[in-house]
């Protein structure tokens, strides 16, 4: 189990207290889709994360994770019938983690409140990064590994 501090408590519509959280692992090639949060944000300013955010009350996350998406990114995806490929789970927060390897238009930036850049960045350049979460990296090298194999 993994574990994020710092996140803000939202109550979940399964009543856990718990805010719920998807996220999509964009891969293009050997490159992963990052976007760096804001310093001026008030829950883990100045890091990469993944694109994606909070599941809405009634929302299946699977399509939560779309919305998300089209709404960060401009980028249309099929809502996932498989497993995610992780998930972090914390007191505040359970997050679950897809991969998308397919979409529809080219990614960009608009929600510029919450991310001030997004950049593709292959696996020797995701070692410098600052990222939101400490099991990150193990994640990215496994799929990328996947990817190659």
């Amino acid at each position: 189990m993994s574990t994020w501090t710092g996140l803000a408590s939202e109550a979940s519509s399964d009543g856990s207290g718990k805010a719920r959280i998807v996220t999509g692992l964009l891969c293009d090639g050997d490159r992963i889709l990052l976007c760096h949060r804001s310093p001026l944000r008030r829950v883990l300013p100045d890091v990469w994360d993944l694109p994606g955010g909070h599941v809405e009350p009634g929302e299946p996350p699977r399509v939560a994770l779309a919305r998300e998406l089209r709404e960060e990114l401009g980028v249309d995806v099929a809502v996932p019938s498989g497993p995610p490929v992780h998930e972090v789970h914390a007191d505040t927060f359970s997050m679950r983690i897809w991969l998308v390897e397919a979409w529809t238009g080219y990614p960009a930036n608009l929600a510029p409140e919450e991310h001030d850049a997004i950049g593709w960045f292959t696996e020797d350049a995701l070692g410098a990064l600052p990222l939101a979460h400490a099991s990150y990296p193990a994640l990215f090298r496994r799929v990328l590994a996947e990817r190659r194999a």
